[in-house]
């Protein structure tokens, strides 16, 4: 393994979960952002590729919710979760890219969300 991969997994493994909460937000947005670049360029195999690796990361968010600790707000995020990998599957079949960017303002605000929390 290379120093810069070892810095990154380093970098990653150490962060507070806010943190990571945050850097999975701003990872995702990017994947949607690249989407609808790549759908408005017509490169649709680039734009499923980018949609799902933000489902990926929206699924893992998903995933680790802790809905006993965190009772109504894990609920809640985890609706928006669910609403968010809905509209990005129809925005990949339909190629709506204002389906993505429902997804981003939506994921934009949660993040902002995050990093006051985290600061």
């Amino acid at each position: 393994m290379d120093q810069v991969s070892v810095y990154k997994e380093t970098s990653v493994s150490t962060q507070n979960k806010g943190r990571l909460v945050v850097m999975l937000y701003d990872g995702a947005i990017k994947f949607m952002r690249l989407a609808i670049k790549a759908l408005e360029a017509g490169d649709n195999e680039a734009k499923s590729r980018y949609i799902n690796k933000a489902l990926d990361v929206i699924n893992e968010l998903n995933a680790v919710l802790n809905t006993h600790e965190g009772g109504e707000i894990a609920a809640n995020l985890r609706k928006l979760y669910l609403f968010m990998s809905n509209r990005l599957a129809e925005a990949d079949i339909k190629r709506d890219p204002q389906r993505i960017r429902d997804v981003i303002s939506l994921m934009e605000e949660l993040n902002q969300g995050w990093k006051a929390i985290t600061s």
